[in-house]
């Protein structure tokens, strides 16, 4: 069974996610708005947290280094540790992260790779002590990557707390249980979802309010479930 995934993020009025581009407010700053944000998500209690390439990127920050082959790499999949309280995963479909380390902040990470990423990519992450999953088709179709977590990890409970497309690709892939949505009193640019479809997630799914909660600086906390259409 996949974990139950919960897409948690902090959004301006006008649903736009990067706070450096936000509008300011005297209800509160950035600082204010990131530490309520991650004040839910410890709530949230969590198994693992997700993100895409380029917000990972900005966390491991590493040059490539792949060891001298030959390679003794496993797939479909190698999992370094299955002990881990946390686990940090990320999408990278070609396989251009690079670590320094296996862990963000304590949290073991787990790579969700495509099908053609090098054995030479694999090797070094191996090296590196950090887990992966490399999809078996090209679109790296959501629900079994997440029920194989789930299986091996025993992940129960999923933050996904990405960019749009990341968002996007789940939200329509139909595994999304739950939206956590914190508002702060901004405006910017560049929104939650973001689907290469031109009719967007419209049919894909229909939420229903569960919660709204008024916190301090000004930030509003909404929790959707998410339901099939």
């Amino acid at each position: 069974m996949k974990p139950h995934v919960i897409c948690h993020m902090l959004i301006s009025l006008d649903g736009r996610i990067h706070p450096s581009r936000w509008t300011q407010s005297p209800d509160g700053d950035r600082k204010a708005w990131t530490s309520a944000y991650e004040n839910v998500h410890e709530t949230l209690a969590g198994d693992a947290w997700l993100v895409g390439r380029v917000t990972m990127a900005e966390m491991s920050k590493a040059d490539a280094h792949p060891p001298e082959g030959p390679f003794a790499i496993m797939r479909p999949h190698y999992f370094a540790r299955r002990d881990a309280d946390t686990y940090a995963i990320t999408f990278d479909r070609s396989g251009k992260l690079h670590f320094s380390k296996p862990d963000v902040g304590g949290d073991h990470v787990v790579v969700l790779l495509g099908p053609g990423v090098p054995d030479s990519h694999l090797a070094e992450l191996t090296e590196d002590g950090v887990s992966y999953v490399v999809a078996e088709d090209e679109a790296m179709d959501a629900r079994p990557l997440l029920e194989l977590l789930g299986r091996e990890l025993g992940i129960e409970r999923l933050l996904v707390e990405g960019g749009g497309n990341v968002n996007g690709l789940l939200m329509g892939a139909g595994v999304v249980d739950e939206l956590s949505i914190l508002l702060a009193p901004a405006v910017g640019i560049t929104g939650v979802f973001e689907v290469p479809d031109p009719r967007g997630l419209a049919g894909k799914a229909r939420l229903r309010l569960t919660s709204n909660e008024t916190l301090e600086h000004g930030v509003v906390h909404l929790r959707y479930a998410v339901e099939p259409t």
